[in-house]
């Protein structure tokens, strides 16, 4: 097997969407803090339901840079039931190596409902806490580490054994809710150590435990834990980029059709983003292709049937407005 460009760590699950109707959501008056509200105690009826196999951050991510045309694997923790199976022909079928998954007997494959209202979603979670184990592989590019479930430290420390036997590999990091919820502290080398890093606004805030929302302070705060390049997304306020000590600015792409769902929408910026550095773009050019990916995905049902490849990106780049473009605000 040849050098693997991208090799992504994490959790793969299952996502079964659940389109509700009969639902409201209820904002603070900073329209942060949004809370999905249901009737409590009755009957809720639901549009329908949509089962994907093989999502979760890593698997999305493996799967954009796949497309894209980069040499991918996945390294992750499948049950031994028929929705590991799934996973396994979905990561085939998306040319996405599967050597370093781990099929664990008597443990079932993790499984996400997402509850669709209107555009967007709350994702109830459950990981599958597996037998985390760091094999034995030969240098990678570049791996890009997420979501993982809380019985994994040890595995951080293994990962990071690796990164400091093969100081050429870089490490981008995506921390998912259960590396957040440990803290930066005790991830603290895998943050000094990491190349490139994603979160969105509210993450930010989490990681850094304060309530402070200003773009430049949250991107040096980050920084200060030892990133290089820091990519914070806000939603449709566009993202934000902090690199070399200046603040930039990324807004939306346009998208002409209207957003039918948001789920995939950060793995599918970050992943381009990834990719599009890899193949030797500026950070400030591949800050360009986040949103264009991010746009796509938001047209369909699920993290992975909107992704874009290299041609379609730089078409959409090509024929992109005079204003989208990266803008130096600090």
């Amino acid at each position: 097997m040849s050098k693997i460009d991208f090799l992504a760590i994490g959790d793969t699950v299952i996502d079964t969407f659940i389109k509700l109707k009969d639902a409201h959501v209820h904002c603070n008056i900073d329209k942060e803090g949004c809370e999905l509200c249901m009737r409590f105690g009755s009957k809720v009826p639901y549009e329908e339901s949509i089962t994907t196999p093989a999502a979760g951050n890593s698997t999305n991510a493996s799967v954009a840079v796949a497309k894209l045309g980069l040499k991918t694997a996945v390294m992750t923790n499948i049950g031994d039931d028929q929705k590991g199976k799934d996973c396994l022909n979905s990561f085939k079928k998306n040319n996405v190596s599967t050597k370093y998954i781990t099929v664990e007997k008597n443990k079932s494959t993790s499984h996400n409902y997402i509850l669709w209202y209107d555009i967007d979603r709350t994702i109830l979670t459950k990981h599958t806490q597996f037998d985390y184990k760091f094999p034995k592989i030969k240098e990678v590019s570049y791996i890009y580490l997420t979501s993982l479930a809380e019985n994994s430290i040890s595995y951080h420390a293994e990962i990071l054994e690796y990164l400091k036997k093969y100081s050429k590999t870089k490490l981008v990091f995506q921390p998912g809710t259960f590396q957040i919820k440990l803290g930066a502290e005790k991830l603290k080398e895998i943050y000094n150590l990491t190349e490139i890093f994603f979160c969105n606004k509210e993450e930010a805030g989490k990681i850094l435990n304060t309530e402070d929302k200003d773009l430049l302070n949250l991107s040096k705060g980050i920084k200060n834990l030892g990133p290089k390049i820091i990519f914070i997304t806000d939603g449709e306020n566009g993202s934000y980029m902090y690199f070399n000590d200046e603040l930039w600015h990324m807004p939306i792409y346009p998208n002409e059709i209207p957003m039918l769902e948001a789920t995939g929408a950060g793995d599918a910026f970050s992943s381009a983003v990834t990719c599009a550095i890899m193949l030797g773009k500026n950070p400030q050019e591949a800050f360009t292709w986040g949103p264009v990916n991010s746009m796509s995905v938001v047209r369909q049902i699920g993290s992975q049937a909107g992704l874009l490849s290299r041609k379609e990106i730089e078409n959409y780049l090509k024929n992109a407005p005079e204003n989208y473009k990266a803008v130096k605000i600090n």
